[in-house]
């Protein structure tokens, strides 16, 4: 496993970085986590990366590649990144949670970095993510997903029984007990 993404402003000088915005750029970052710059698929992993490395999603729920001058607005589809890896250190209450990310950093579900699912509304099917830094997200691949939910064990609370996964001293829910959405 590689190092843990060092998520201090050190590292991440863009979340100090407050440039005017200076409008779009015909940048996707598709559902499947690919990267396309009009129309065309970005192949390049290194140049997905540094684009990654200017990435930051603002209080206003957008999304813009930043450098200390410039400010440009790009479009998500789903994610900012797609979770392709999951280790588990520990079980019960003490279990660490690690995931990998398509651009090889690796984050600690924490308080800061926590898990979250989304389940649709019409189908039930869950859409599990997990914080990144800032406020950018990787979306669960579904086989890392599946590794989540064999973890799962069931707890009650005041929504009845859930079932969830610990890491870091927390409990984060997956969905109700008995529910085959999961």
């Amino acid at each position: 496993m590689s190092a843990l993404a060092d998520t201090s402003d050190e590292r991440r000088p863009v979340e100090r970085w407050h440039p005017e915005n200076c409008g779009e750029i015909d940048i996707v970052i598709k559902s499947d986590g690919s990267w396309w710059h009009e129309g065309s698929r970005i192949t390049r992993k290194g140049l997905v990366k540094l684009f990654a490395s200017v990435l930051r999603k603002d209080a206003d729920g957008q999304t813009y590649l930043v450098t200390p001058v410039e400010k440009m607005m790009i479009t998500v589809e789903r994610a900012h990144f797609i979770a392709v890896r999951m280790d588990a250190k520990g079980e019960g209450k003490t279990q660490r949670l690690f995931f990998t990310t398509n651009m090889d950093d690796v984050i600690e579900v924490s308080e800061d970095t926590p898990l979250r699912i989304e389940t649709d509304a019409v189908t039930g099917e869950p859409d599990p993510y997990v914080g990144v830094w800032g406020r950018l997200e990787a979306s669960l691949s579904r086989p890392v997903f599946y590794e989540l939910v064999d973890l799962a064990v069931e707890r009650e609370t005041p929504d009845g029984p859930q079932l969830g996964v610990w890491a870091a001293g927390q409990f984060y829910p997956l969905g109700p007990a008995g529910s085959h959405e999961l």
